[in-house]
């Protein structure tokens, strides 16, 4: 980093840090570019490589990019024309994508947002960029009040295929504006593009096992658009040499070994070809950085499979919304920047009727509770939040302003609570799952205050929290071993905490009372504990709804999915390598397949959450010197 800003002030002259503050502008970025000593080549492989969006980025990407050996290479990127929906029809296609991805996992279709294909991948040189992006302009603009107006969608089902096609009377008019725009980029940026000739559509499924048509038939069929859809037409790019490649994305830091090695930052994206494995061992692969275009090998189990489009750039930037007869829209100021080219009048799509309201499979999904008090501000913590007569007092925004029963022998030295921050994360993780649609049915939790209180908050922002009731369940508990005492904590029992608004079930009967726990028990003892109680909720809730979720410990991902999945628990060494790498809200997904009660790991419905420390601020120490 400190290389980097070096480099930095080396490189940017004054009329750029001008140009930062306003008082001085340069024509264009890439101007800006070779002010900078940047070479001319370089400059425009930087744009092209970002989008244009900024000389920010495209510095950026320049600086991580200076030991790429492909830097100078004249090779063009391939683009593409689509057409995507925005507003209640995306919305609708974006919930039918979660759906699907639970009940039957991923399928090609998922490798891309959805979209309609306006022509083949195309070939453009960078200094080409900006003029095909003219092209686009030029030809929505010649298009304005054109297009039809409803677009009408029709579903279409085959045994390895589902989409919403558009009438052939409309789509040879869509095909039309294809054409024009082929004909533009030709004129301004000299490249060839051919339009699609096959019957346009959305795809919504391909690829998948037979067995799986029923259930995604009948989530395509529960696609309904009760409101308009504004059509954008949008150009992508991708770098030409992974055009075939398997992308990944990168899910944990790693700092090479040996000088074969690549360095992984969390974020980045990871481009494979199986043809490029012949010096990888087993548990390796090979790869290409997005990030800084370097090649190595690293670790198989840092990364996971995203989707082909997550590494696409966008050239929308300086398209400017085009005028329409919907006066909601207008057309941009020169400082805006939006992100795409309206072109179609919000327009009533075809409406496909059905009454889909459940998961068509069960699932379960095991989080880890959120950010612990202990753990930011030390085994000590008690004694900065405790005055003189042992009343609470927090001394950190980050400390909760009340805790449950305070000075009623409570043995928080054992049962840390989360931190304000902690019960925010668990907020943010049930808003997600409120967004994506996701119903659960019940919650179970183990009896760790900490695990209790992420329970809550994920009920709170699910806005569920009095409505469904926390199962408290000490057969969730983390292994034992780890406890600092030769004694289990003093939880807080379930009649208490209700007592104290929590959202518990005191009707609830333990599968594993606190009696049976015992301290220090083998690893051996901690999984079959983990993957019994499992089996038994899931055997308790079976025919009375779809998903539970289990709210616990790092731990307890492995522990209450490994073996329902029908595989041997890991040794203990490698087992507690893997709990090191699970943050805090961590969540896994889970399915069951068909009903022979086997169960296999899928991607979870929701996002992941990144976070990182913030050390305590102290403006005496930092601020204050003679």
């Amino acid at each position: 980093m400190a290389a980097r800003e070096e480099l930095y002030s080396k490189v940017l002259p004054r009329r750029l840090r001008q140009n930062r503050s306003g008082s001085a502008k340069c024509s264009s970025n890439l101007d800006v570019l070779l002010s900078m000593g940047f070479p001319r080549q370089r400059a425009l492989k930087a744009l092209a490589s970002t989008g244009g969006r900024s000389v920010q980025a495209a510095c950026d990407w320049l600086f991580s990019h200076v030991d790429d050996p492909f830097l100078d290479d004249p090779l063009p990127r391939e683009f593409v024309l689509y057409l995507r929906p925005s507003g209640p029809l995306q919305n609708q296609l974006s919930h039918f994508w979660q759906q699907s991805r639970i009940a039957c996992g991923k399928n090609k279709a998922h490798n891309v947002f959805p979209h309609i294909t306006l022509c083949q991948f195309f070939m453009c040189a960078d200094h080409k960029v900006e003029s095909l992006c003219e092209a686009l302009q030029t030809t929505v603009q010649q298009w304005r009040g054109r297009f039809p107006s409803p677009l009408p969608l029709e579903l279409y089902t085959s045994s390895n295929f589902i989409g919403l096609f558009v009438k052939e009377h409309v789509a040879e008019v869509l095909k039309q504006f294809a054409a024009d725009f082929g004909t533009e980029a030709a004129r301004k940026a000299e490249v060839h593009v051919e339009p699609h000739k096959k019957q346009l559509h959305v795809t919504l499924a391909y690829n998948f096992p037979t067995d799986h048509l029923a259930t995604l038939e009948k989530l395509a069929k529960g696609i309904e658009v009760k409101l308009g859809c504004d059509w954008l037409a949008v150009l992508f790019s991708r770098d030409i040499r992974f055009a075939n490649h398997e992308t990944l994305r990168v899910m944990y830091p790693y700092t090479p070994q040996n000088e074969d090695e690549m360095e992984l930052v969390v974020g980045d994206f990871v481009f494979m070809s199986p043809m490029d494995q012949s010096n990888a061992t087993e548990g390796w692969v090979y790869g290409t950085s997005l990030a800084s275009g370097l090649s190595g090998l690293l670790p198989e189990n840092y990364v996971g499979l995203a989707d082909e489009s997550d590494t696409w750039v966008f050239h929308g930037e300086r398209r400017m919304f085009v005028g329409l007869l919907d006066s909601r829209h207008h057309d941009t100021s020169p400082g805006d920047t939006p992100t795409v080219s309206l072109i179609c009048h919000p327009v009533q799509v075809l409406r496909i009727t059905g009454n889909h309201t459940r998961q068509p499979k069960r699932s379960f999904f095991v989080c880890r509770h959120g950010e612990r008090m202990d753990v930011v501000f030390g085994k000590h913590w008690l004694s900065l939040c405790s005055d003189s007569k042992g009343r609470y007092v927090r001394s950190n925004l980050n400390m909760p302003l009340t805790l449950p029963l305070w000075g009623a022998q409570r043995d928080y030295d054992m049962d840390a609570p989360v931190t304000v921050f902690g019960s925010t994360q668990s907020q943010l993780v049930g808003e997600a799952l409120l967004e994506g649609n996701i119903v659960i049915d019940f919650v179970y939790c183990s009896p760790a205050l900490r695990c209790v209180q992420t329970a809550q908050s994920i009920l709170k922002g699910m806005q569920q929290d009095g409505k469904l009731k926390i199962r408290v369940e000490p057969g969730l508990f983390e292994w034992t071993k780890w406890l600092s005492r030769n004694s289990l904590p003093a939880w807080i029992p379930p009649a208490d905490l209700a007592a104290t608004h929590f959202s518990v079930d005191t009707t609830y009967r333990p599968l594993i009372p606190i009696g049976k726990l015992t301290v220090s028990e083998s690893y051996e003892n901690y999984m079959s504990r983990s993957h019994q109680v499992t089996k038994e909720i899931l055997s308790d809730c079976k025919n009375t709804g779809n998903n539970v979720l289990i709210v616990a410990h790092a731990s307890s991902l492995e522990a209450c999915t490994r073996q329902l999945q029908g595989f041997v628990p890991r040794s203990a060494k490698d087992f507690i390598q893997g709990v090191r790498k699970i943050p805090y809200l961590g969540l896994c997904s889970c399915e069951e397949q068909g009903n022979s009660g086997q169960w296999r790991m899928v991607d979870p419905p929701v996002l992941p959450l990144t976070h990182g420390p913030n050390h305590s601020f102290d403006w005496r120490e930092t601020l204050l010197h003679e």
